[in-house]
């Protein structure tokens, strides 16, 4: 089943120029964010981090899954994929399991 999730906090790091529809994102768990116990990190080949799952309802956009609610959902690692860039926040589709 597809669902959606919000990239945040881009504009702490490369920003989102350089992101496209299709381009393929990396969804790590950080289980050692001293702020979120359920942060997920957003990763991109070459690039390292590029931001966060947001977690917040002031950062996560429209019907996005938070982090909260992908964490126990994913493995340690999956694979998103760039839907649209929005004025600073990116939203991106993840496959789950029914």
């Amino acid at each position: 089943m597809t669902r959606y999730f919000t990239i945040t906090g881009t504009n702490y790091r490369l920003g989102t120029d350089f992101l496209e529809k299709g381009m393929k994102v990396r969804l790590e768990k950080d289980p050692e964010n001293e702020y979120d116990t359920e942060a997920i990190k957003v990763t991109m080949p070459g690039l390292k981090t590029i931001g966060m799952v947001a977690n917040s309802v002031r950062t996560v956009l429209g019907e996005c899954y938070s982090a909260g609610r992908l964490y126990d959902k994913i493995g340690d690692e999956a694979e998103g994929e760039v839907m649209y860039v929005l004025n600073g926040s990116v939203v991106c589709s993840i496959e789950l399991p029914d």
